[in-house]
C-alpha cells in the first residue's frame, strides 16, 4: 500500500482504509502537479508576502543574549504572520491546492486552535466552507480560539472521544473526510499522518528555514551553529530545519513537551518516550502504553498534545541528523515568562519549550557562535492557562 516516496527511511507510508486511497492518490498527483506550476507559485507567493506578512523577521535578540552570557541569539519571528503563527504557511498552501482541484469546502483538526484559526481564516478568504475538529478538552482551554474559528465563518465541532484532545480531533477530521471525499480536502495542520501529507506540510513550511539561511548570510555571513523549534507533530520544526540539513555544521534540535517530565507518565515527548507504531496513517514513534495502545499524553501546550511525531523527523532521528531534547511544563512556563520580561516579546507556550532549550546552551557555547530559535507563534492565546498554572484565575 506504500510508495518509496512516501517513506523516510522505514516511517511514513500509507495505512489507511481503501475508502481513502483514492482521495491521497487523488492529492498526491495533483500537488506533485501543482509544485512545478509557476502560475501556482507566483499566487502562493503572493498570498503569503501579501496576506500573510512574509518574509517574517530574523530578530537579533541582543538583551536576551547579552543576560544568558553566551551565544548570540536570533529570533526567526513566525508569531508576526497573519493569525500569529506558523500554520498560515501551510493552510494557504494547502487551501489554494484544493481550490485548483474543484474543492469547496475544508476540515481541519485543531489542538491549540492556531490550526484551526488558519484553516478558517484561509477558508473565509477563499469563499469556501469549513469545518474545524477540536478535542472537547482543547475548546475549553482555548476558548478565545473558537470564537475566532466561528466569527470567521466556520463550524467547529468538539469531539468527546478517547481523551477529547488534538488525537481524538484528528481520527474524527479522517473519518469525515472517508464520507465526503468529492468535494472535501483535508487541510492537515502537521507533517503527519499517510502519504503524501508529511512531504506537502513540509514544503510549505520550507519557507521558513529558506528565509532564515537567506537572513543569517546576510546579518552574519554563515550559517547559525544550531537551529531550535518546537517539536508536537513537528511542521514548524521541519519548516526551519529542512533547508539545513544538508548543512552538517549546523545543529538542529526539536524541543519535545515532556509535560511534568519523562520519567512520568504525563508527557507527550514521543522521539524520547515512544515506540515504533502506526497511527494515523504513518509508520513512526507513538507514546504508547504496555499493551501498544496509544497512551494518554499530556502538556500544557495543546499544541503539542499529540502523541506522535512527523515521520521525517523520526527518520532525523534514526540517522543522528537532529537532536530530540525534552521540556518541562516548568521549564517552558519560566522560559515564556523570561523572553516577555527580556525582549518584550510573548511566545506562544508551544515556542517557549524551544526557549527554554536555548537558555539551557546558550551560556555554554562561545559568544561567537549563532543560535536560531523559531518562535512558532504568539502568546496571548496561552496568557490565560499560564496565569492558572501560577495561581493567579484571569477571566479572557
Amino acid at each position: 500500500m506504500t510508495n518509496q516516496a512516501g517513506r523516510f527511511g522505514i516511517h511514513g507510508g500509507q495505512y489507511i482504509p481503501e475508502t481513502l486511497m483514492n482521495a491521497v492518490i487523488e492529492l498526491e498527483k495533483a500537488y506533485n502537479f501543482y509544485k512545478n506550476d509557476p502560475q501556482f507559485n507566483a499566487e502562493l507567493t503572493e498570498l503569503l508576502n501579501e496576506y500573510a506578512n512574509r518574509p517574517s523577521r530574523l530578530y537579533y535578540a541582543r538583551k536576551l543574549t547579552e543576560t544568558l552570557g553566551g551565544a548570540k541569539i536570533y529570533l526567526k519571528r513566525e508569531d508576526l504572520n497573519h493569525t500569529g503563527a506558523h500554520k498560515i504557511n501551510n493552510v494557504l498552501g494547502q487551501a489554494l491546492l484544493a481550490k485548483k482541484m474543484g474543492k469547496t469546502r475544508l476540515i481541519a483538526e485543531t489542538g491549540a486552535g492556531q490550526h484551526g484559526v488558519a484553516t478558517a481564516t484561509a477558508a473565509a478568504l477563499m469563499g469556501m466552507e469549513c469545518v474545524v475538529f477540536m478535542g472537547k478538552e482543547d475548546t475549553e482551554r482555548q476558548a478565545l480560539n473558537v470564537y475566532r474559528m466561528r466569527l470567521l465563518g466556520s463550524e467547529v465541532i468538539p469531539v468527546t472521544s478517547g481523551t477529547a484532545t488534538l488525537k481524538d480531533a484528528v481520527s474524527e477530521a479522517m473519518r469525515e473526510w472517508t464520507n465526503r471525499i468529492s468535494d472535501t480536502h483535508y487541510c492537515l495542520g502537521s507533517v503527519m499522518g499517510p502519504h503524501p501529507f508529511p512531504t506537502i506540510v513540509r514544503d510549505f513550511q520550507a519557507v521558513i528555514s529558506k528565509e532564515i539561511k537567506a537572513q543569517i548570510m546576510e546579518k552574519e555571513s554563515r550559517l547559525p551553529d544550531a537551529v531550535l523549534a518546537c517539536v508536537g507533530g513537528g511542521s514548524n520544526a521541519i519548516g526551519s530545519f529542512y533547508h539545513f540539513i544538508n548543512d552538517k555544521d549546523v545543529r538542529l534540535i526539536g524541543c519535545e513537551a515532556a509535560g511534568r517530565g519523562i520519567d512520568t507518565f504525563e508527557t507527550a515527548a514521543t522521539v524520547n518516550t515512544g515506540r515504533l507504531g502506526i497511527f494515523h496513517g504513518m509508520k513512526s514513534y507513538f507514546c504508547q502504553d504496555e499493551y501498544g495502545q496509544i497512551a494518554p499524553v499530556y502538556s500544557i501546550s495543546a499544541g503539542l498534545d499529540y502523541p506522535g511525531v512527523g515521520p521525517e523527523h523520526a527518520w532525523l532521528h534514526d540517522i543522528g541528523r537532529a537532536e530530540y531534547v525534552p521540556v518541562t511544563d516548568d521549564e517552558a512556563v519560566d522560559a515564556f515568562e523570561f523572553l516577555s520580561r527580556t525582549e518584550g516579546i510573548i511566545p506562544a507556550i508551544e515556542s517557549a519549550h524551544a526557549v527554554a532549550h536555548a537558555i539551557k546552551i546558550a551560556p555554554k557555547m562561545d559568544k561567537n557562535q549563532i543560535i536560531v530559535i523559531t518562535v512558532s507563534g504568539r502568546g496571548d492565546k496561552d496568557c490565560a492557562a499560564i496565569a492558572r498554572y501560577r495561581g493567579e484565575d484571569i477571566h479572557e
